[in-house]
């Protein structure tokens, strides 16, 4: 019976404890790494399908509506490949990559403004958009330029 408190006591300990979570953190990475694989490459196959589909066979008068969608899906593609770099930097360093969320973030606005249809959309959402890309913007040079004095 002592033995058996004396393992229970050592699993309990702390250092076990944080052990264990940053086991269950490391499988959690690689598993959304796997889904982030699956993710990109429904997302391409929704690309291809839609380039097929629209480029190649276009309809008369819609084709810059046709290219900002491209663009969309293509961006899609850039931000699932950021968010898997995002979690691959997680599990080499077990460090998040402020700079890279930034980055993704920026990206991911960038997509929204590309396909914004500004006949549906309001102003206080325009304004919103721009102020969430004045935020990031802030916050990415704050980040760089305190990442560059750290390398000095």
């Amino acid at each position: 019976m002592r033995k058996f408190i004396k393992s229970f006591l050592e699993l309990t300990s702390d250092k076990s404890f944080m052990h264990m979570i940053e086991v269950i953190e490391v499988i959690v990475a690689k598993l959304l790494s796997l889904l982030m694989v699956l993710v990109i490459f429904a997302t391409l196959g929704d690309l291809a399908i839609f380039i097929f589909k629209e480029i190649l066979s276009p309809q008369e008068g819609s084709f810059s509506k046709t290219l900002f969608q491209t663009f969309g899906l293509f961006l899609n593609v850039l931000i699932a490949l950021e968010i898997l770099e995002n979690i691959t930097g997680y599990l080499k360093k077990q460090v998040l990559q402020v700079e890279l969320v930034i980055v993704t973030s920026l990206i991911a606005i960038a997509r929204k403004i590309i396909i914004l249809d500004v006949k549906v959309t309001e102003g206080i959402e325009i304004i919103g958009l721009g102020i969430a890309i004045l935020s990031l913007s802030i916050s990415y040079l704050i980040i760089r330029s305190s990442n560059s004095q750290k390398g000095n």
